[in-house]
C-alpha cells in the first residue's frame, strides 16, 4: 500500500516526451491533485540545488523524463534511482560543415579539426558526450576513429542550471546557458572544420547559417548507430518514490501513456506542443523528428531500447563520462509500467 505523497517533483528536457505533453495538458497536475499531491517543477525552482537535481537526481520523490546521460551519470555516481520507462523518438544527429567546405563525406573528416563544447562547471557534460558519440558513430561507418581528427575544445564557464526556466505562454523556456554553442561560433569563424548538433536546434541552426550536413546518423538503419543521449530517453524516479509511493509511480507512467495515446491521434496539435516544448517552430520539429513525430512518442521497455541504452552506457564509461559502469537491465523496474498497462486494459 502506498503512503500519501505530499509533493512530486518533476523535470523534463526541452525535447519530445510524453511527460512534457502531460504537463502541458495539465493532466499530471490534475491526476496528482486527485490524490492530494502537489507537483513542483525542478527547472522552475528558485533554488539552484533543486534545479541541479535535473542532472544529478538528488531530490527525493522526483521523476525525470529526458536525455539519458544525466540519468546514467547519477546512477553511476551512486544515486538510488530506477528506470520505469524508455522512449525512443529518433531525431536528426548531424555532422555539420560550412557551405563552402571541401568536406563532402565522412572520409574527408580525417585530419580535420572538430569542435567540441566543454562545460567546465558541469557535473556531467552531456553536450560534449553526445557530440563525441555522434562523431565516433559517424567515423566508424568509414573505418575511422576519433583520434584521426584534431579535437578543439570551446569552453563554457556558465553552469547548466544557473538560471531557472522561464514560463512563457504556459510552457517552459529553458535558458540559463543551455542554448550556448561556442563550437558553432568556432565553425563560423573557421577555427574548426566540423561540429555535431542534434534535434530541432540542429535543423534551425543549419538552415539559418546555410550549414551543410555531411552525415545524419539519426537516420541510419542500425539503432546502435542512432543510440545517443536522446535515443532512448529515460523515464526515471528515485527508489524512495518507488518503494514508499508506488501508486504515484504508476500514476506517472499512466499519464505519460495517456499523453502518448493522445499524441498518436492528434498529429497537428502534437506538432504544436512539440514546437513549444523544444522552443522551436513546427517546421523544425518536422525536419528534426519526422512527419510522424507524434507516433514516435512511445514509452515501453523494449529489447531494442535496452540494448541501445546499454551500448551508449558502455560508450560513456569508456570515454570516462561515467565514474562506474552501469548495468542497464539491473537498473530497470518494470512494475509501474506493467501496472499502468494492466489498469488501462481493465479500463478499456
Amino acid at each position: 500500500m502506498s503512503n500519501q505523497l505530499d509533493t512530486l517533483w518533476y523535470t523534463r528536457c526541452p525535447v519530445p516526451t510524453g511527460l512534457g505533453i502531460a504537463v502541458q495538458q495539465g493532466w499530471l497536475e490534475q491526476a496528482f491533485a486527485a490524490q492530494g499531491t502537489a507537483i513542483g517543477s525542478l527547472r522552475e525552482s528558485s533554488d539552484q540545488a533543486v534545479r541541479e537535481s535535473h542532472f544529478d537526481h538528488t531530490l527525493q520523490n522526483s521523476v525525470r523524463h529526458g536525455g539519458n546521460i544525466p540519468a546514467l551519470w547519477a546512477k553511476a555516481d551512486g544515486r538510488d534511482t530506477r528506470v520505469i520507462g524508455l522512449s525512443w523518438a529518433d531525431e536528426t544527429q548531424r555532422i555539420l560543415v560550412l557551405p563552402d567546405s571541401d568536406i563532402k563525406t565522412v572520409r574527408d573528416l580525417k585530419g580535420r579539426r572538430f569542435g567540441l563544447p566543454l562545460w567546465r562547471r558541469a557535473q556531467i557534460d552531456f553536450s560534449r558526450a553526445q557530440a563525441l558519440r555522434g562523431l565516433e558513430n559517424a567515423l566508424k561507418l568509414d573505418g575511422l576513429y576519433v583520434h584521426d581528427l584534431t579535437l578543439v575544445d570551446f569552453a563554457i564557464d556558465a553552469g547548466q542550471s544557473d538560471q531557472a526556466a522561464e514560463k512563457v505562454a504556459g510552457t517552459n523556456v529553458f535558458s540559463g546557458g543551455r542554448g550556448q554553442n561556442p563550437e558553432l561560433l568556432g565553425l563560423l569563424r573557421r577555427e574548426v572544420d566540423a561540429i555535431f548538433l542534434k534535434g530541432a536546434h540542429a535543423e534551425q541552426v543549419a538552415r539559418q547559417f546555410g550549414l551543410r550536413t555531411v552525415i545524419d546518423t539519426g537516420v541510419h538503419p542500425d539503432p546502435l548507430i542512432r543510440a545517443n543521449n536522446g535515443t532512448p530517453r529515460t523515464l526515471s524516479v528515485d527508489a524512495h518514490l518507488l518503494e514508499q509511493h508506488f501508486d504515484s509511480a504508476v500514476t506517472i507512467v499512466d499519464q505519460v501513456l495517456r499523453a502518448e495515446a493522445w499524441a498518436h491521434a492528434n498529429p497537428d496539435q502534437t506538432r504544436r506542443f512539440l514546437a513549444r516544448e523544444t522552443n522551436s517552430s513546427e517546421y523544425n520539429v518536422v525536419k528534426a523528428y519526422g512527419e510522424d513525430a507524434h507516433l514516435r512518442l512511445r514509452t515501453d521497455l523494449s529489447e531494442s531500447s535496452l540494448a541501445g541504452l546499454q551500448d551508449f552506457a558502455d560508450f560513456l564509461h569508456r570515454w570516462h563520462f561515467l565514474p562506474a559502469a552501469v548495468d542497464v537491465r539491473s537498473w530497470i523496474d518494470p512494475r509501474p509500467l506493467e501496472e499502468a498497462l494492466a489498469q488501462r486494459r481493465q479500463a478499456a
